[in-house]
């Protein structure tokens, strides 16, 4: 018998799986976002599954798009910390490319190509994208620098659209506001979606429960989604879980919190892939 269909008859009558079953990758990412990572994960033969446990909803009003249009005026770039950010400033404004901003030399920055694909849905030209190297180990912050950094002058103005989380503070790390700021450019920035952790009711804190020691794998995107877990889950054992991060920051969060064993995935689908069968 196939050792997929084994797993699947072990868990329909309740017996523990063969330790040769394909374990269950839980993919963490908002509801939203969720779907391309599982489909690219069982096209390579992982058993994934979505466990969201964070949720996105836009905080632009039509009172405040008049704001907005201002403020995109004159900046010589807007950052984008992710597709989501893309797209909800899409659903507010319309349809980005026909910004006069991105008709003329505004550059718009990204850390990855999921982003530069949500940029490009939008109309943004490809030549106007700047994001990091295919060759790049991680796509964050510092590797979008790298890519950046001689655009930057002291009269450089650099917009950043982002999330917020549920007290409206800015979600993330600021090193690039950091950078930027240093270099001399005047930095803005604009919340255009929020970050909640999602509330698990009490059947899927119990699944939660038996994801941290049957064997599954979580995949984290971000700290928020572990923090989220935590306070979920407050008194949960987690020294036998089992998790892949796809940035040392998150890694480090997830052991902080006592995580069994946690492994750092290069970027890419195919290498997210090969990490996460690593751990089987």
């Amino acid at each position: 018998m196939h050792k997929h269909w084994v797993s699947k008859w072990h868990k329909l009558c309740g017996a523990p799986a063969p330790v040769d079953a394909v374990p269950r990758v839980l993919v963490t990412r908002p509801e939203q976002d969720a779907a391309p990572w599982v489909a690219a994960l069982q096209g390579a033969g992982l058993e994934a599954t979505t466990f969201p446990l964070l949720a996105l909803s836009p905080v632009l009003q039509v009172q405040d798009l008049r704001n907005v249009h201002a403020q995109l005026q004159g900046q010589q770039a807007v950052m984008f910390v992710s597709a989501n950010a893309v797209r909800f400033l899409a659903q507010s404004l319309g349809h980005i490319g026909s910004w006069p901003m991105f008709k003329t030399a505004t550059r718009a920055w990204c850390t990855g190509p999921g982003t530069a694909a949500a940029l490009l849905a939008c109309g943004v030209p490809a030549a106007q994208i700047d994001q990091p190297g295919s060759q790049a180990l991680q796509l964050d912050s510092e590797a979008l620098w790298d890519v950046v950094a001689g655009q930057v002058h002291a009269q450089s103005r650099i917009l950043l659209v982002r999330g917020a989380d549920e007290s409206g503070a800015v979600a993330g790390r600021d090193w690039l506001t950091q950078r930027l700021q240093a270099a001399g450019a005047q930095v803005d920035t604009l919340v255009a979606y929020t970050r909640l952790p999602v509330h698990l009711n009490p059947q899927q804190r119990q699944q939660a429960s038996q994801f941290a020691s049957d064997g599954s794998i979580w995949l984290f995107s971000s700290s928020e989604s572990i923090l989220a877990l935590q306070t979920n889950c407050p008194r949960q054992d987690w020294s036998h879980a089992r998790a892949v991060a796809t940035h040392p920051r998150i890694a480090k969060t997830a052991q902080d919190l006592g995580w069994g064993r946690v492994i750092i995935s290069p970027a890419g689908m195919s290498a997210l892939a090969a990490s996460i069968k690593s751990l089987e």
